[in-house]
This record gives structure tokens, sequence and C-alpha cells, in this order.
């Protein structure tokens, strides 16, 4: 691994020209082409097996236009000043419905001004429009086309709303300027960092040219693959992070060896030799537990896993690549443009060294303080409250929102997510009024918490029948997963009762997030565990980060209790509570957190720990194979790793906290949850418990048995050799087990 990496290393040194060219080439090809030619997104959200893509399999059997394809939209009409049926209101509305239904693929447009169409009060309207041969995955844009043919009517005065589209994965996040505050917030900490502007733009470039290439590859992946529209805020976000930190730590690396005096090419060869290991085995792990996701039989969530992964990849080749180029390029010029009062020329921080030879003096102590406080902020995640989130929980004042608010306020909290009930019938009916059918609209009708079901709507074979019911209770009432499942309980000899829609396509993503759960944590702290075995020949070690990653995971998922189950902060990352709200429902404004969120974030987090846990096993192996003193040795890798960790961690920080100013619910969920768990991970577990333990544990920490050590390959990561740094004589060798 370290010759191989070395030699890749000085290679791109020596060539930086062509390599920087290449990559510029390629990053801008790659995302030109994506612009030119953008993949289609896909808006499938279904889940195989389940109750729910059952039913919805059924709605495109001859229910006609809507069911069959190409989807519905719905328009709300609000009048503020009176009711719709006065004769200038009721014009208008009829004039906006003529033009929509002159909108391409209109196939069927309801009025408002039929039974159950309008509000008791008169001033709200729904507008039903069928769609018949419409791209599904262009539904957003056709909807604000009907929308905009709606505009005689607001030319009278009245608001019309399109509202949201019932599949979660309809939703596109649009980028914003939480890149941009990101990537400023990042080079403001590299500057900081290092105190010349020259050394704190390397990174920020070279991973602007990875999310670049990731970004450009993943658009046009859509064209073969069902690419979400999620993918690319999640690539964004992950890619900028580790993008910047793999490059910071080994332009880190550099700049110490060249304040030695190592020539420039030396320098980036041992650079990339040395701590290029530890970036493919970070970027490794990550990637590990992002793919662990195609098990959780989520296509939807699967997809997301193995697109993040991309912007992975990227982010490692660049640095192995790209950052040795630029660093052969600018040579000494790197630490150029000093800003004055910053930076300390790359020499390792004697405040962490210091750190870490306080933490080897009292380690029961500050293992112990340690647990107190993690568990402590862990202690929250107890009141973690899962659930659909909808549209109520929108911005305040976005159309969504709006469209929420008017739908509950005309026809109850369940309108907003209506259960789409489709049945199997043992023979044949000729219609609705068939005394099965009527049994069936009874028997749904009956379930408690059903406020309302529409009449019965036979499909053309006459062997399945749809029927619509609208609950009581709001879509993310857990009380509405009740009635999805008591609606499925529904026995009729011969019947297979079916439910569909947003709520039971949530209810069954759940349900199997929590069956599939455990196999994907298994496999991520396995495999992840497995590839430190690799890199570092060391069970104890290896077992110990997982053991670590997952206290880290404990603290994040009690900071998204804190704010979003309990509801303290919710206001303060731009959650907005209804207009009625109380003052202190406002405080303590709780939102629902998807169930299939906790899952990707696990995968994502635990594969980001370990990266800070590579760096600072590697500084720590490094230090012992010299010296072979434990204690010494983790003070000594703390005190080379801790500062770099540290400006790692508040960049990936940043990012993070950037991402939380977008209105979209869930990707605040992964902004608050991502930067505590970073902070935390940097910190009080990297700073105190991880070294507290390794000094605890001593000699055992690197002892492998003889039979483990002969099978396991000797890839070298620390790489001793190539950094000209040969083993202590009393050091532990890789090939010789050492005894506890």
């Amino acid at each position: 691994m370290t010759r191989l990496l070395g030699r890749l290393g000085g290679w791109c040194a020596r060539h930086g020209k062509i390599v920087l060219a290449s990559w510029v080439v390629v990053a801008a090809a790659l995302m030109g082409a994506s612009l030119a030619f953008p993949g289609p997104t896909s808006n499938d959200a279904s889940i195989p097996g389940t109750d729910a893509q059952r039913a919805h399999d059924l709605m495109k059997q001859g229910f006609g236009p809507g069911y069959d394809q190409g989807g519905s939209v719905q328009l709300l009409v609000y009048s503020p000043d009176g009711p719709l049926l006065e004769e200038r209101r009721k014009k208008a509305v009829e004039d906006a419905i003529e033009r929509i239904e002159g909108v391409p693929h209109v196939e069927q447009v309801d009025t408002p001004f039929r039974r159950g169409g309008i509000s008791s009060n008169l001033q709200i309207g729904l507008i039903g429009i069928r769609l018949q041969g419409q791209d599904p995955n262009k539904l957003a844009e056709t909807t604000e086309t009907l929308s905009k043919a709606a505009d005689p009517a607001r030319a009278a005065g009245l608001e019309v709303v399109p509202a949201a589209a019932s599949n979660p994965a309809d939703k596109e996040i649009k980028t914003g300027p939480s890149e941009v505050i990101g990537v400023v917030c990042a080079l403001l900490v590299l500057v900081f960092a290092f105190g010349t502007l020259v050394a704190a733009l390397v990174p920020i470039f070279a991973a602007l040219v990875s999310v670049a290439s990731g970004l450009g590859l993943i658009g046009l992946l859509g064209w073969v693959v069902d690419m979400p529209k999620q993918a690319g805020i999640m690539a964004t976000m992950i890619g900028l992070g580790v993008g910047i930190d793999y490059a910071l730590f080994l332009l880190s690396r550099h700049r110490r060896l060249l304040a030695q005096g190592v020539p420039v090419a030396e320098s980036v060869r041992r650079t990339v030799a040395g701590s290029g290991g530890a970036v493919v085995f970070a970027g490794g792990t990550v990637i590990i537990a992002l793919s662990a996701l195609l098990l959780a039989g989520f296509p939807l969530l699967a997809t997301l896993g193995w697109v993040t992964g991309i912007s992975v990849v990227a982010a490692v080749l660049t640095s192995i690549t790209l950052v040795p180029a630029l660093l052969g390029l600018l040579g000494h010029r790197v630490n150029a443009l000093k800003v004055p009062g910053l930076g300390r020329g790359g020499a390792a921080g004697s405040g962490w060294a210091g750190l870490g030879s306080w933490v080897a003096r009292r380690p029961w102590r500050v293992l112990l303080a340690s647990a107190l406080v993690l568990g402590a902020l862990a202690a929250p995640a107890l009141a973690l409250k899962l659930g659909p989130l909808d549209e109520g929980y929108g911005t305040q004042g976005s159309d969504s929102r709006r469209a929420y608010e008017l739908m509950a306020t005309a026809f109850g909290p369940g309108s907003n997510g209506p259960l789409i009930v489709v049945a199997e019938l043992p023979e044949q009916v000729e219609d609705a009024k068939d005394p099965l059918v009527e049994r069936l609209k009874s028997a749904i009708a009956d379930v408690e918490g059903v406020a309302h079901v529409s009449d019965p709507k036979v499909n053309d074979s006459g062997r399945s029948v749809l029927v619509q019911a609208i609950p009581e209770y709001a879509p993310s009432d857990s009380r509405t997963v009740d009635v999805v499942h008591e609606v499925r309980r529904i026995a009729i000899p011969g019947v297979d009762v079916h439910v569909g829609g947003k709520v039971a396509g949530l209810t069954d993503s759940g349900d199997r997030m929590a069956e599939r759960t455990p196999l994907v944590i298994g496999v991520v702290v396995l495999l992840s565990a497995l590839l430190l075995l690799l890199a570092f020949r060391a069970p104890v070690v290896a077992i110990k980060a997982a053991v670590m990653n997952l206290v880290s995971l404990g603290a994040a998922f009690g900071a998204l209790a804190l704010v979003f189950s309990i509801g303290l902060g919710s206001g303060l990352v731009g959650m907005d509570p209804p207009v009625s709200s109380s003052y202190l429902q406002t405080v303590f404004f709780t939102v629902p957190i998807e169930s299939y969120v906790p899952l990707m974030l696990f995968a994502v987090l635990f594969g980001l720990s370990m990266d800070y846990e590579v760096f600072l096993l590697t500084a720590v192996r490094q230090s012992y194979a010299r010296h072979g003193r434990n204690a010494r040795a983790v003070a000594e890798g703390l005190g080379s790793t801790g500062r770099v960790i540290t400006s790692a961690a508040l960049i990936m920080v940043a990012v993070f906290v950037a991402f939380i100013a977008y209105p979209d619910a869930l990707v605040k969920t992964f902004g608050v949850g991502l930067a505590v768990a970073i902070a935390v991970d940097a910190t009080i577990i990297r700073g105190f418990l991880v070294p507290a333990t390794m000094v605890l544990l001593g000699r055992a920490n690197w002892w492998c048995p003889r039979w483990l050590d002969r099978l396991l390959p000797n890839l070298s990561v620390e790489g001793h050799e190539e950094d000209g740094e040969e083993p202590a004589e009393h050091a532990p060798r890789h090939r010789e087990p050492v005894g506890v």
C-alpha cells in the first residue's frame, strides 16, 4: 500500500500540470454534460413486497386517468372576501378551469363546485386534475404550468395554491446558498489553521473538483438508473466534507515535512505514502457503511447510499492524485500569502500533545468523566419520535405549507393524507352498486378513525375496487398509522384489502426499516472492523474503534431527539410552528423524524467517525513502532493529529450546519445529526475517550494472535519505510505478535 501510494504521489508531483489539467477537464466535461443532458430523476419510492406497493400496482390496472399513468394534481382556491359561489368569483374559477383543460396531458378536471369539493364556509375549493400520458418524473413542472393556467382566478382576487405531491420522493430539493456558506466557512477555518491563503485554497480547490466530478457523474447516471431527486444534495453535503478533510490531512503532513527541510518532491512522496493509506482506508469505511444500505430493502435509500458513495470515491481519488500534483506545482509557495498572527508553519500542536500526556497520567478518571458526559448527551435519544413528516412542517409561507393548511381547514387534517384502499375481489362485479362493493365500503367507513369514505370505483376488469378513505388525523399523527393497520385487518371472505397512499407507504417503510436495521448495523460494524483489522493488524483496536463510533452515534441521536422530538431548539433550525400555536407550543415545537433517517444517518456517521479514528490510530501506530512505549505513543499521536482532526471537524461541522438553512426538514435533520456527531466525535471521543482507553489497554492495543497474523496481508498502512523512519529495535514489528 505505502510503496504503491508513494510511487503514485511522486509521479503526480512530477507531472503536476498533466494531472491538474486532466482533473479539470474530467470535472468540466462531466458537469457540462450533466447540465446539457441532465438525466431524469425518479419519484419512485416503491418498496417491493409491501402492502402499499401492491395497492399502488393495482391502481394502475384500469381505474382510468390519473391512476393508470400520469398522476394527478390538486389546486386549492381560497376566497378571503366571501364565498366562492358569488357570481363573479365562480365565473373566474370556471375560466381558470377552462384554461387548465387546455394544458397538454390533462384528461379530467373536477370542479370545486361539486359535492365534497368545497368547504362548509364556501370559501375554499379543491380543483382535482387527472393526467394521462404525462411523464411522472416531470410532475413538478406540470404542476407549475397548471398553477399558472389558473391566473384568471388570481386576477379576481382569489388565492390559488398547488398542493404538494403525495409521493415523498416527488419533493425536489433545490440548491441554495448553503454550499457557498459551507465553503466560505471551511476556507476561514483553513486560513486560521494554516496561516496562509495558498495552503487554505488547496483543500478547497480539490474538494470542489471532486464534488463537480461526482455530481456530473451522478447527473448522467440518471439515464441508466432511477436517480432520486435528493441524490445531488446528499452527495454535495458529504462530498464537500470528506473532500476538504482528506486534502487537509495530506497537506498538514506535507507542510510538516517541508518545515523539517525535506525537499518538495520527496515530501510529497512521503506524504502520500504515509498518509495516503489512511485516506484510502478512511474513505473505504465510509463507502462500506453507505453500501450497506443496499441491505435495507428500500430502493430509494439504497440508491441514496451508493450515489453518495460516488462523491466519497471522487474525494479519495482527488486526494491521492490531484492534491500531490498541486503540492508539486506549488513547491514552497504553498506557504505563500501568510496571514499575520495565524498559523504555526505546520508544526505539531504542543497543546494537543500536552492534553495527550495529561490523559495518559489519569486514564481512569478521564474514561469515567467522558462516559458520563456522553451518556448525558445520548440520554434524550430514548425520546426519539419516528413517524411520517407531512407538509405541515414545511417552511411558513411556502406553497406546500399553505396548501396543507387550506386543505386541513376546509376538509379536515386527514385530507392531507388520504388512504387509497384497493381491494381484489373473488369474482367479477358489474359496478359500484354490487352488494360486495357496498359491504366493503361500509366496512371501511366503520373503522375507528375514518372520517369519510368516497364512492367506490370499479376497474375495467371488474375484479378490483378502489375507495379513498379520509382519516380523522393528520398524516404525521401516529394514530393515522393505527388506522392503516385497522383497514388492512378488514376481513371479507375472498376479498384481499390493500392500503396505499403516502401514510401507508411510510408506514411500510418504517416496518421494513425496523426489520432490516439489525442486519445493516451488523454488516457495517463487522466490515468496518475488518477493514481496520487489515489496516492495523490489531483486533482490539478494530473492535474498540467500532464501539467508539457507536458511542458518537448515541450523542447524535440524542441531539436529534432534543431538537426535533422534544422540540427544544426546533425554532432555531428554522422549523415553523403553526400560526395558531401557543407560546409553549412554539418553544417546544416537536417534529417527527422519517423512519429511514436514523438508518441513513447511522451509515453516514459511522463512516465519517471512522475517518478520524483511522487518522489518529495511524499516528499512534507510527509513534509506537519507533519506541514501543504505549502511553507516550498515544500522547504523541494525539499531539500530531489533534490540531488536524480539530480543524477537519470544524470544517465538517461548518459544512453541515450551513445545510440546516435549507427549507427542507429532511436536510435540516441530517445537518443537525451530522454536525453534532462530528463535533462530539472530534472532541470528547478522540480527545479524551479514545486516548484513555488506549492507555489502559497498553500493549494489548497491538496484540494479534499468531494464526491471524499469518493470515492477514501486510498492507503497511503506517508506511515507516516509505517515510524513511525505521522502527526501533525494541518496537514490535508488523509480522511479530505482541503479548499483553
